[in-house]
């Protein structure tokens, strides 16, 4: 087990020191004049006449003594500053006190925000960043309007408000600016009552339920405001699009993926008029190309390997000859089994209406369709949910296209196995296919531009997933750029270069696997305007609403993740809020957001690694359970890979969780669960596990943490009483 703690630099150590000694300072002073019982309305009364005169004798050291004195109050948080404002109302009249309380008021405010900044920010960010992620963002969009709103009521503590916005992204001089003109109508109020201090009983004459009513209707103009603005936008954006009398339907979904398929199914539960168009196959590319045909030639791939070992568990005279054919037969047939749960008679029994043709938004509350039997039909609806999914990116490599190559996509028409079968890129899916026709027996070269393959993991689990590559066969080759394709006497051959040297690479045929481009072209998004991102994906909100808010996209035309679980997720979000949204609207939630790469060893992790905790300065320690201890994994001949832990320091909330080896997909799942949900390693060691089983190896992971946090002072204490009892 080890830790990386948080190291705070030698200024930030001064800061805190500085802070300490002056308030230190403020305190014994604070005690030693009786300040607390100077700053209280009747000592205030009573010392009126000669705050008066004080300021009649010496005006200029006045002002800038009561200036400094208030600037003090306000950066430090000390109680009196409402008594403070009234005393620059009653020494210095409603004009000059009023600028003079304004701006010492923001100058103590802003010092107070820059304290909290420096001192607190970064390690809130870092402890609580997933769960502060939606307020950052909050406050980059629409802080002036919170701050403005906050200003404006005096029921919130305003040194709170200072403390905490500091935690946030606002900047500096937006938050001057905004405090100043938010707090200018409270101060004035104050002030002129520090005028009129003769005529005041108490301070509860100032503080009265009418004044603090008066007050909250004035906090809700900046709310009003931004609801006038909200409206008058979205008046804006769809100005130019005439709105139908009444609608057909109450959602139209384009594409019948994970995402469209999981957003028609809520809107048909929930008794919504809802129609699904699928320009291509039901299911999508994740049970027609993706995961579901991948996983059953990961199969195969794997009980070749298994056939040829079969020797090791005392399995004699074993035949394991490859009919790739027939493999690619099983592949198919393993979607045709699954397909009958996204088919179109399932859907239509659920009450969901299922066009088969190409959609095309033509304005925010129609979609044309064009029919596969050649007809169109113009759809009304009042919301519209997105999830046209990606398709492979092929690069602009020089002779690539003239070559030609195979991608995730058309590779499963293959009948033939390879024998040379070249694949470009380093990622999941990269890996899982050259490791799956290496084991089925073509001599597989694999191309990755990065020093590594699986760059999203730690270094270590790159290293095992690249020797079990090597390996099967695999000839790896990382740090290596593509730079063109040849054909050379009827011989394809692609130069890639390392460095300054280049390297020749003949192949048969080559697999394109170095990512997914969102398909976010042809459907009308050009035509209505809506941005994308810098990533190429659907710029949406929290809500994931597009430009236009009836109009929603999940999954990879949404990003931020490429999982088929992802854009299920994100589906329930924008169905519930497209059908109910004028009632509550929910924040897509991507805290705990889990992933597996099916190698072998397959690789899943969910929240930090420890390459991500340590670049963005997370304090954590990591508890590691190497599995080729576990007792099951020795049994099956699968003893290896490890459960790696990160928590913070010195508790059992988990922070992230990779694990490599056997099932390491379906082992996940336990953390995934206790992270949703706020348990940490001590619940899962309570946790009984059957035994023998791989899932132990969590069990036995969190035993590892256990036994480092043991309290051994106490078991000091305990063995000295054994002892005693054992005389």
């Amino acid at each position: 087990m080890k830790t990386a703690p948080a190291k705070p630099g030698r200024r930030r150590a001064f800061a805190w020191a500085l802070v300490a000694v002056l308030a230190l300072a403020v305190a014994a002073a604070w005690r030693h004049y009786g300040l607390g019982e100077l700053l209280t309305f009747e000592q205030l009364k009573a010392s009126r006449d000669v705050l008066a005169g004080a300021y009649e004798a010496r005006p200029l050291a006045t002002v800038a003594g009561f200036f400094a004195l208030y600037v003090l109050a306000t950066a430090l948080s000390i109680p009196g500053a409402l008594v403070l404002t009234l005393a620059g109302g009653a020494m210095f009249g409603l004009g000059l006190g009023l600028l003079v309380v304004s701006f010492a008021s923001t100058l103590g405010a802003t010092l107070a925000f820059l304290t909290a900044r420096y001192l607190l920010r970064d390690a809130v960010q870092a402890r609580f960043g997933p769960q502060l992620a939606p307020i950052n963002e909050g406050v980059k969009k629409d802080g002036t309007f919170y701050l403005l709103t906050l200003r404006l009521v005096p029921v919130f503590p305003f040194f709170l408000v200072n403390l905490l916005m500091g935690l946030t992204p606002m900047g500096v001089w937006r938050y001057a600016l905004v405090s100043q003109v938010g707090m200018l109508a409270g101060t004035a109020v104050y002030v002129n009552a520090g005028t009129q201090l003769a005529a005041i009983g108490s301070a509860r004459d100032i503080v009265s339920p009418g004044l603090l009513g008066s007050f909250v209707l004035l906090g809700l103009f900046p709310l009003l405001a931004k609801a006038l603005v909200r409206w008058l936008q979205r008046r804006k954006v769809y100005a130019r699009w005439p709105k139908p009398a009444r609608f057909e339907r109450n959602l139209v979904v384009i594409g019948a993926g994970a995402g469209g398929l999981v957003s028609a199914y809520i809107a048909a539960a929930v008794k919504a008029r809802v129609t699904l168009v699928e320009g291509h196959r039901m299911g999508g590319d994740c049970l027609n190309v993706g995961c579901v045909p991948s996983k059953a030639l990961i199969r195969s791939a794997k009980l070749a390997k298994q056939l040829r070992k079969a020797q090791g568990l005392g399995v004699a005279d074993v035949q394991g000859r490859v009919d790739f054919a027939a493999v690619m037969q099983r592949v198919h047939r393993v979607i045709a089994d699954i397909e009958p749960h996204d088919s179109v008679e399932r859907y239509t029994g659920l009450g969901v209406e299922v066009l088969q043709g190409h959609a095309r938004i033509t304005s925010p509350w129609t979609v044309e369709v064009a029919l596969h039997d050649g007809k169109t039909q113009v759809l009304t609806t009042r919301n519209i949910v997105i999830a046209a999914g990606a398709s492979p990116f092929v690069p602009p490599i020089p002779g690539l296209a003239e070559a030609g190559c195979l991608t995730s996509d058309t590779l499963w028409g293959l009948t033939e196995l390879p024998r040379r079968l070249l694949v470009l890129g380093g990622g999941p899916i990269g890996c899982e296919l050259a490791q799956s026709f290496a084991r089925l027996g073509s001599q597989v070269t694999q191309v990755e531009m990065a020093p590594r393959v699986l760059l999203r993991e730690d270094p270590e689990v790159s290293e095992l997933v690249a020797a079990s590559l090597r390996d099967d066969g695999v000839a790896l080759l990382t740090g290596h750029q593509a730079v063109r394709v040849e054909v050379t006497g009827g011989e394809k051959r692609l130069i890639a270069k390392q460095g300054d040297r280049e390297v020749v690479i003949p192949f048969d045929e080559l697999l394109c696997a170095v990512g997914r481009s969102p398909r976010v072209t042809g459907y009308g998004l050009e035509e209505l305007g809506i941005p994308l991102t810098p990533k190429k994906t659907i710029e949406t909100d929290a809500y994931l609403q597009t430009l236009y808010p009836n109009i929603f996209a999940v999954g990879d035309v949404a990003g931020p993740y490429q999982f088929t679980h992802t854009a299920a997720h994100q589906a329930w979000y924008a169905a519930v809020n497209a059908l109910f949204g004028r009632f509550r609207r929910f924040r897509a939630d991507y805290s705990v957001i889990p992933w597996a790469t099916f190698t072998d060893p397959e690789v899943a992790r969910v929240g930090l690694s420890e390459t991500e905790a340590m670049e963005q300065g997370v304090p954590f320690e990591v508890t590691r359970y190497g599995i080729d201890d576990l007792d099951r994994a020795i049994a099956d001949g699968t003893a290896h890979g490890f459960v790696k832990v990160l928590t913070v320091p010195g508790k059992d909330r988990i922070l992230g969780v990779t694990i490599v080896g056997e099932h390491a997909g379906d082992l996940l799942a336990e953390y995934v669960l206790a992270m949703k949900h706020g348990l940490g390693l001590n619940k899962i060691l309570g946790t009984i596990h059957t035994y023998p089983t791989l899932a132990e190896a969590n069990k036995y992971a969190a035993g590892e943490w256990k036994r480092a946090h043991a309290p051994q002072g106490l078991l000091r204490w305990v063995a000295k009483y054994h002892a005693w009892e054992r005389r």
